[in-house]
């Protein structure tokens, strides 16, 4: 019998309804917990931009477990030992950058799902067989490849390059899109100005690529991630209404930074 706490429940939310996650880059816990009491869905934990090691990121996991959010960790490179090692300390899903090739498409597979799907080590003395005890090899492997989710990244021209062929690779759950990766990718100038201007999804060429990745993974019953910027409701809604059905809200420090703006241009500045 599985431990409530490592139980997968992602996918079956995913299909009654979008999942709103944020971005976790400070490696704070505590901000992780505060996702779960805030109902969240997800806990997208990154460990390419961050100083985190693949292997460090206990803490953050049991964090989104401890208050019943999915820990989705961000490896840092199409690599199968980063990718198993992440799923076995409890994550239930990996996001895997810059996915440029088939073959690079094929290792994300390859590292998450057990046979006959991918290519996985097996062992079940790791958190999330729950090291053995009471949960059988053959039901953990099952389970596993029916509930744990493998998310490459479009975010290089490449990618759309090819994009049959890329979405065609069996075992995809869903594709994360990054606009901003993307535009630069094409040195492509935006539409809008500012700080957010990489992220611009209003008629933009990340904006076409989007809509293109929607449309085959539609057909495919595979999800789209893609960021709210700003993590508003319209901005939200607009992504939604694209067929984005996993929302990033944001990121904690972004989403901390702007709170503390609000209190220093409402409060402090009153006093000063």
């Amino acid at each position: 019998m599985k431990n409530k706490i490592y139980e997968n429940h992602l996918k079956e939310i995913m299909r009654e309804r979008p999942v709103f996650g944020v971005t976790i880059y400070s490696g704070c816990p505590q901000f992780i917990e505060l996702l779960g009491y805030a109902g969240f869905d997800f806990a997208f934990i990154d460990a390419e931009h961050c100083p985190w090691e693949t292997t460090g990121l206990h803490e953050a996991v049991l964090a989104a477990r401890s208050v019943g959010i999915s820990p989705l960790v961000r490896v840092t490179s199409p690599d199968m030992i980063e990718i198993r090692k992440a799923l076995e300390m409890g994550a239930e899903g990996v996001i895997v950058p810059h996915v440029r090739t088939v073959e690079e498409m094929e290792i994300c597979v390859k590292g998450a799902k057990f046979p006959p799907i991918g290519r996985r080590g097996f062992d079940v003395n790791v958190r999330a067989a729950q090291y053995g005890f009471d949960l059988g090899g053959v039901e953990f492997y099952e389970e596993a490849n029916r509930t744990e989710l493998v998310i490459p990244m479009a975010e290089d021209f490449e990618f759309t390059d090819q994009l049959d062929e890329m979405m065609s690779v069996q075992g995809i759950d869903a594709i994360n899109f990054g606009p901003a990766d993307f535009s630069m990718s094409l040195n492509c100038k935006s539409n809008t100005s500012g700080e957010n201007s990489f992220y611009d999804l209003n008629d933009s060429p990340a904006d076409v690529a989007m809509k293109e990745i929607i449309a085959k993974a539609r057909s495919k019953e595979i999800g789209v991630m893609a960021p709210a910027v700003p993590p508003t409701y319209e901005n939200a809604k607009k992504l939604i209404d694209k067929g984005v059905n996993m929302v990033i809200m944001g990121n904690d420090l972004g989403n901390y930074a702007a709170a503390l703006k609000t209190i220093r241009d409402e409060t402090l500045a009153k006093f000063k």
